[in-house]
């Protein structure tokens, strides 16, 4: 199994997106990420999607908050991890918040305004 990051690749960016950077102690290895980027047409932002959710769900099986004593946690990684897929995803797709995102090219802004003959 190989682990590299080199932000040249799309590997690279993927790790690069997804905040798996530490070569040492990684989280996917470069065939994991080879096969988010084939499920999902070779697009950085997908790809990088689809491997924080399957990140965000290795801390199923974890609880999400704990208190003992007066020491309180709440365990958060997974709805930042989550949300951040999904802004990723809106990316891609161009809608952000539910809501089409309309591009300025769209729109013809030099006719505006005159006359019709």
């Amino acid at each position: 199994m190989t682990v590299t990051y080199d932000i040249a690749t799309t590997v690279g960016q993927v790790r690069l997106k997804t905040g798996d950077t530490t070569i040492t102690d990684p989280v996917f290895t470069d065939e994991e990420i080879t096969y988010f980027l084939t499920e999902n047409g070779n697009s950085i932002n997908l790809a990088s999607a689809a491997a924080l959710e399957s990140w965000a769900a290795s801390y199923g099986a974890n609880a999400d908050s704990e208190k003992v004593g007066d020491y309180n946690y709440s365990q958060t990684i997974v709805n930042k991890m989550l949300a951040l897929a999904q802004r990723l995803r809106d990316m891609e797709t161009g809608v952000i918040g539910g809501v089409i995102a309309v591009g300025w090219a769209e729109m013809d802004l030099v006719s505006y305004g005159e006359a019709e003959d």
